[in-house]
Order: C-alpha cells, then sequence, then structure tokens
C-alpha cells in the first residue's frame, strides 16, 4: 500500500497507472535482466524513492555491467525501441510512458557490485548504495550540458537524500552543500 493513501491501490498499480504503463515494459524489462541473469542496479531518481518518501518519475535508470551490454542490446532490440547515445542506452515501449536508460558511463560500474536489493514500486531489485546515488546525482548535477530543470531535479534529490542521511553531506562538493544546507 502507499503510505498515507487508503483507496487500495498497491505501489506496481500506481505506477503502471501513473506512467500508463500498459504494455508492462517494466515488468518485462526486468524480467529479461533476470533471464539473461545481467547483473545491474537501479540509479537515479528511482533509487533516490528507494531511500527517501518517493516522488513520481517516468524515468528508471540502470546500470548493468558492461559484460552484458552488448548481448543485453541485442535482447532488447526484439522486443522495445532501443536508441544509442554517448553515455547511455534508451529503451522505450510503445505501451508505456516509462523511459528506461541504461548508464553505460563507466564510472557508474562499481555501484553494481556494491547495491543491495529494496523494494521499489512494488518490485523486488538491486539499488546502488544511497552513498552512490548521491555521488550519480552530483555527477549529473555538474553536467553543465544538461537542461536546467534536469539539473534542478538532481539538486533536489541530492538534498532528499541528505535529509535522510546527514552523514552523507561530507560528500557533496561545498560549493553546492553550501547551497543546500
Amino acid at each position: 500500500m502507499i503510505r498515507g493513501y487508503t483507496g487500495g491501490v498497491t505501489a506496481k498499480e500506481f505506477q503502471k497507472q501513473v506512467t500508463r504503463d500498459n504494455s508492462d515494459f517494466l515488468d518485462r524489462f526486468l524480467a529479461l535482466l533476470g533471464e539473461l541473469k545481467a547483473d545491474f542496479c537501479v540509479i537515479g531518481g528511482l533509487a533516490v524513492n528507494a531511500y527517501t518518501e518517493p516522488v513520481v518519475t517516468l524515468d528508471c535508470d540502470v546500470v548493468v555491467v558492461t559484460a552484458r551490454l552488448a548481448e543485453l542490446e541485442r535482447e532488447l532490440g526484439k522486443q522495445f525501441r532501443v536508441e544509442r547515445f554517448e553515455h547511455s542506452l534508451n529503451v522505450t515501449d510503445k505501451g508505456s510512458d516509462v523511459r528506461v536508460q541504461i548508464q553505460t558511463d563507466p564510472r557508474y560500474q562499481a555501484f553494481v557490485s556494491r547495491s543491495r536489493p529494496a523494494v521499489v514500486l512494488g518490485r523486488k531489485m538491486p539499488v546502488a548504495l544511497a552513498a552512490d546515488v548521491l555521488a550519480g546525482k552530483v555527477w549529473a548535477y555538474q553536467d553543465t550540458t544538461r537542461r536546467r530543470s534536469k539539473r534542478e531535479k538532481d539538486r533536489l534529490d541530492i538534498l532528499r537524500l541528505v535529509e535522510v542521511q546527514p552523514e552523507l553531506a561530507s560528500q557533496v562538493p561545498e560549493d553546492l552543500r553550501k547551497q543546500l544546507l
């Protein structure tokens, strides 16, 4: 059940309604990772939701062990639309507003081995450690090529993480920490 909501909707049902995931895209994507036994973890805003009060997001950002990426891209292409970018594979499905972004920046690879299982959107999945999620959010915030609105969301995600785990504040660069605290 969603905290504070008495309408009887589970987190998974809520996610499917809000994201119009009529094709079970997220579940099919996660099932494919399981079938391929591909080590991965959730990062980004969805991972922030695992540690803080959740907010709605259409994005599911993940890191997959690099050694499995080519095979995964081939298999994903059989079921979904896959676009390759400099630091990501973006995966979408016409029956869903969910957007999966597989991060290919090598800085994220170590997150996978340190991840821990958590329930996110009513699904058990590996989630990067809070300190790793924070590091990824700081990297994203510092990327001045990203849209300002995206960077502001990253800044707020950093604040959300530091509010629930104040010991992480020391990992935030000083100039950003002054803005937040």
